[in-house]
């Protein structure tokens, strides 16, 4: 299995809110870089590698925006990250996709797992706590129904199939965050 990566392009992006109502959230220390790195998923297994790294670079105040159609790999992305946070590997994660957010006690912070894909608008996320599960880490899948609300700090993984019938996860977030990523499988220590 490998875990190819590669450095995109880098951006200038200026300080904002973590999240999107005035005076909430922090820049979480980001500095001036946006990176877009890009990782390929050849199976699940990897798709769960990454979840696993990415929970390790998580702190209070992040939001991690998963894009992907239905079926790319985004609640079995979320799923490991959330086990992960948990410190516990046979956790039961389901999806939150009728009660539209589950909320898991993680040692780091309250981590809220958010799925929008039956929200009609933004409007109603003030209801589900999206306020309070920003002083946390957030998980949002379907991230385009947040509109305005989605934090521009965020880190965004796009997952899209590859030629070869795996995925390519394709994550945008603050360069340095970025940089402490493995450039390897840290399952099976393959090289990129």
């Amino acid at each position: 299995m490998t875990w190819g990566t590669k450095t995109v392009f880098r951006v200038a992006r200026l300080p904002s809110p973590l999240c999107a109502k005035a005076g909430r959230g922090h820049t979480g220390g980001m500095d001036a870089n946006l990176s877009v790195r890009e990782i390929s998923l050849p199976a699940p297994q990897a798709t769960q590698a990454l979840g696993r790294a990415l929970a390790a670079i998580l702190r209070p105040g992040d939001v991690v925006l998963l894009e992907g159609d239905l079926g790319a790999g985004k609640t079995t992305l979320a799923r490991a990250l959330l086990r992960t946070l948990c410190g516990d590997g046979e956790m039961e994660v389901p999806s939150p996709s009728y009660t539209l957010v589950q909320v898991y006690e993680a040692p780091v912070a309250p981590v809220s797992h958010f799925d929008l894909w039956r929200l009609d608008g933004p409007d109603a996320l003030y209801e589900l706590g999206w306020d309070e599960a920003c002083e946390g880490i957030v998980l949002v899948e379907w991230p385009d129904r947040l509109g305005g609300l989605a934090p521009p700090d965020a880190l965004r993984v796009s997952l899209v199939p590859d030629a070869a019938g795996g995925r390519v996860a394709r994550l945008a977030g603050d360069a340095a965050r970025l940089a402490r990523l493995p450039l390897t499988n840290p399952d099976t220590g393959d090289a990129p």
